[in-house]
């Protein structure tokens, strides 16, 4: 079953086989990720301007500023465009403008980037499904065996022979597999659909990356209750579970040292816990002493030298040099004060409002990949980093490619 073309639009003119090559191109992400863990911007960034050019070109020629701008008049676009005003206010008392600066270019052209293929592309990748099941089940599997042989592939080719290279691409996979497992399933698909979700699920679970094994866990959880409760209820958990994390951001740090007994720490020892737990006590800290506004966007590269960081005692600091907190609600606490985690907390809110109008199948697929992406947020990487924006465009976009399928 095909996905319908853009109305006007044949399926062999020049707009449709741009768009038609933009699916390709997100199709092939997590394949082009095993190999280059950084290389989503390159090829989400590539999706989008293929959908613009078959935009532009499409007979009908629907206004791009109304098919970009409708959404960012709603609560939500308002909320999201608030955040990130903040965020440039904040450009302001940065101590390293330099720095900040940096980091929004890689973000922001990024963010435009996944905004594009979320909006434009979800249409278009119908036809694209299968190939990109295959493509992302073959990549678990290349990424599982070369694991298991002690990463010999990355060694032969001379490249970073680390097993940690995979985390990106598998964390991504983790949550694209839930879009397009759900996809495949409501095709009727009893072989390649459950395949796809286990090939993810097992990838993310052996891996050398934490995040992606509890990605996958808190995904699977969270599709099985949406299936089974009821929606209000759902949505009604994730909002708290949401905003739990967000509140008790500042205070993971010293949440966790009580609660983790030195036993466990040794078990955990491959995930480096009680390094994790001195960054989520040390950046706390740094909110406490300068809870309103933060020390500005993008300076976590340098956050030992903020002046936050010199109000600490010394023992605090060391840990501050991490580069990032390894939780993005924290750092948002940290960069951008009370005022940038109330507004993510608006933006969270309105988010599950807008799913809420969602049928119970797609519903519960959003909300599984959007807890699978909160729970990498709470224990990986930086928030501000480029794969991860536009792997999460990507995300979207499968997720959005759910309500233009024409077997719902």
């Amino acid at each position: 079953m095909r996905a319908a073309s853009p109305a006007g639009a044949g399926t062999g003119s020049p707009s449709a086989q741009l768009a038609a090559a933009a699916a390709l191109v997100l199709a092939a992400l997590p394949a082009v990720m095993a190999v280059a863990n950084r290389s989503s911007p390159l090829m989400v960034g590539l999706a989008a301007i293929l959908l613009l050019a078959a935009a532009a070109l499409a007979p009908d020629r629907r206004p791009l500023a109304g098919q970009l701008g409708a959404p960012l008049a709603t609560p939500l676009g308002l909320a999201s465009l608030a955040f990130l005003g903040w965020a440039s206010v904040s450009l302001a008392w940065s101590p390293f403008p330099d720095l900040s600066l940096r980091v929004a270019g890689e973000f922001l052209p990024t963010l435009v980037a996944g905004y594009v293929v979320a909006r434009l592309g979800p249409p278009h990748l119908g036809p694209a499904l299968r190939p990109a099941a295959w493509l992302l089940v073959a990549s678990c599997l290349f990424i599982e065996i070369d694991l298991a042989m002690d990463v010999a592939v990355r060694r032969l080719l001379s490249e970073r022979a680390f097993d940690y290279v995979y985390n990106r691409p598998l964390e991504l996979a983790v949550l694209i597999a839930v879009p397009v497992a759900a996809l495949l399933a409501r095709r009727g698909s009893l072989l390649l659909a459950p395949l796809t979700a286990l090939a993810a699920g097992a990838a993310g679970w052996f891996s050398a990356s934490g995040a992606s094994a509890l990605a996958a866990i808190v995904a699977a959880l969270t599709y099985a209750l949406a299936r089974l409760l009821p929606q209000r209820l759902m949505l009604g958990l994730a909002g708290i579970g949401l905003l739990g994390a967000l509140a008790l951001a500042p205070v993971e740090g010293d949440v966790l040292a009580a609660a983790m007994p030195p036993q466990l720490h040794e078990e955990m020892a491959a995930s480096n816990t009680r390094e994790r737990v001195v960054i989520a006590q040390s950046f706390g800290a740094a909110v406490a002493a300068d809870p309103w506004r933060g020390a500005g966007f993008g300076t976590g590269a340098r956050f030992d030298r903020t002046p936050a960081a010199g109000r600490l005692d010394p023992e605090m600091r060391p840990m501050l040099t991490a580069g990032h907190p390894h939780n993005s609600f924290l750092q948002i606490w940290a960069e951008l004060g009370i005022v940038g985690a109330a507004l993510a907390g608006i933006v969270m809110l309105l988010t599950l409002r807008a799913l809420s109008a969602w049928p119970r199948p797609d519903g519960a697929a959003a909300l599984a990949a959007l807890a699978g992406a909160a729970s990498i947020a709470f224990v990986g990487h930086g928030a501000w980093q480029g794969w991860w924006i536009a792997g999460l465009g990507a995300v979207v976009a499968w997720l959005r490619a759910m309500r233009h399928d024409p077997g719902r």
